[in-house]
């Protein structure tokens, strides 16, 4: 498969935060609105923010670096997780997590994985199912 096909955008950026309420409120002073949540505890919470193709996942985290380039990671669309993870090994570029991970999120769920970038960024392809 052609990476043009595999590798279809920006998915989103991950965010941490000590108060995800506080960042939702932030983000929705600039067109934001939630798109999907999930958590109720402080601690469990996790929310993905849209504006026009733009979205940011923020989620709780006991320590966020609060500091410039604190951003966790940045999130691609692929069209074909299975093939996108193969190709990622392929390149000598192992996922952080050892292998596709799906979670909950969404109506069906997404599947993902995440590697270590040049710079040490994490860069995750990920698929709604």
């Amino acid at each position: 498969m052609e990476n043009s096909k595999l590798f279809t955008g920006l998915q989103h950026i991950g965010v941490p935060t000590s108060d995800v309420d506080k960042t939702i409120s932030f983000y929705e002073t600039f067109g934001f609105e939630v798109e999907w949540s999930k958590g109720t505890a402080p601690e469990d919470k996790v929310a993905f923010l849209k504006c026009g193709s733009f979205v940011i996942e923020t989620y709780y985290s006991e320590a966020p670096a609060l500091a410039n380039g604190a951003i966790d990671h940045m999130a691609m669309d692929v069209s074909d997780i299975d093939a996108a993870y193969e190709y990622a090994a392929s390149k000598g570029y192992p996922s952080l997590e050892g292998k596709i991970t799906f979670l909950p999120f969404f109506a069906n769920g997404v599947k993902f994985f995440t590697i270590q970038g040049p710079n040490m960024e994490k860069l995750e392809f990920n698929q709604k199912l």
